[in-house]
């Protein structure tokens, strides 16, 4: 910070606003996964998992939906895989299978999951070693 200047006010909360194709399909694939699902209003919904959040929104567009990726570093990838894997998404929500946990070359295991509007998550763990991971 340069000398002299005024401190940066700090932040709240960072919320990212997620497309969704398919509203209520989409708040229920969140649900599934273990997320809580909070209407803000007839077209938002805030999607919290404790302290995190972001803002699911009643809005489209196919370009924005399959680029956007979303992040979350965990603390038991295994466990979250069981679950994810134990959901059978892809014919329950039609969506692309779930990919199993790797280790990728940035150094975090990572499992892949793909939502109703083709938004990709990564769950990822900071491994204990490079073989911690192991699909289950």
């Amino acid at each position: 910070m340069e000398q002299g200047a005024a401190p940066v006010p700090s932040i709240k909360a960072l919320r990212p606003f997620v497309p969704a194709r398919d509203f209520e399909t989409s708040k229920r694939f969140y649900a599934e996964l273990g997320f809580q699902v909070e209407a803000l209003g007839k077209d938002l919904a805030e999607v919290s998992l404790g302290d995190q959040a972001f803002l699911l929104q009643n809005y489209y567009v196919a370009q924005w939906a399959e680029n956007f990726v979303m992040h979350a570093l965990v603390t038991d990838l295994n466990s979250w895989w069981r679950r994810i894997a134990s959901l059978d998404l892809a014919s329950r929500h039609a969506v692309r299978s779930p990919i199993a946990p790797r280790l990728e070359p940035w150094g975090l295991n990572v499992a892949y999951v793909f939502d109703p509007s083709g938004v990709l998550w990564h769950f990822a763990e900071q491994p204990s070693s490079p073989a911690a991971i192991m699909p289950v």
